[in-house]
């Protein structure tokens, strides 16, 4: 049941991107197509799994005045690693898509977050689960995001052409604003999907 409850905090209760409303930088940078957003989600995802096991299997050696330095360290290893691989075996658009921001996930605030205050204090089994439900989360937020704004701005979902007439694109999807529009929406329909159930608790209540 605890493992359960970790999957279901990362992905829906304390979701990265619809809850704490973390890592905006790659949300606003990535989601343009929803192969980019599920790229990079999945690229993070690794790193964080690799990292939360690492972290967690070194915990106790680890002094805690170079814990943080040593987390950089492991997190840069990793995301080397895996620029490396992404330059040799994904596609050349994808990886000029991403650019710098592959790089970039070696500061991603809900990655160190979780090393800190997870993978630093648990076992490598449990840092394991925490690290793929909030990758996950990660993931489909930034999926999410980014098939509304693709499907919006350029009439199509993973290049696939959906909406023919051009006249019909909302080219503001395209740009940054487009994604704190599409965020934004979308944590407004969740608060307000919250609400709903807690007026029906009260009335179910009396």
């Amino acid at each position: 049941m605890k493992y359960f409850d970790l999957i279901k905090d990362g992905i829906i209760r304390k979701n990265p991107i619809f809850v704490q409303v973390l890592a905006l930088c790659p949300l606003l940078a990535v989601t343009t197509s929803a192969i980019n957003a599920l790229t990079m989600g999945l690229a993070t995802t690794a790193v964080m799994i690799c990292a939360s096991a690492a972290i967690s299997l070194f915990r106790k050696i680890i002094p805690n005045e170079i814990r943080i330095a040593t987390a950089v360290v492991i997190v840069a290893g990793f995301v080397t690693v895996l620029e490396l691989l992404l330059a040799a075996y994904a596609p050349p658009d994808i990886t000029a898509a991403l650019g710098i921001y592959i790089p970039l996930i070696v500061v991603n605030c809900i990655l160190f977050a979780r090393l800190e205050s997870f993978a630093s204090k648990n076992k490598i089994f449990p840092s394991i689960i925490d690290a793929i439900s909030m990758g996950l989360g990660f993931t489909l937020g930034l999926f999410v995001v980014g098939v509304i704004r693709e499907f919006l701005g350029a009439g199509s979902i993973f290049g696939i052409e959906l909406l023919h007439d051009e006249n019909s694109h909302v080219l503001i999807m395209v740009m940054p604003a487009g994604a704190f529009f599409t965020l934004g929406v979308i944590i407004m329909i969740r608060k307000h999907i919250q609400l709903l159930r807690l007026q029906n608790k009260k009335k179910a209540g009396r």
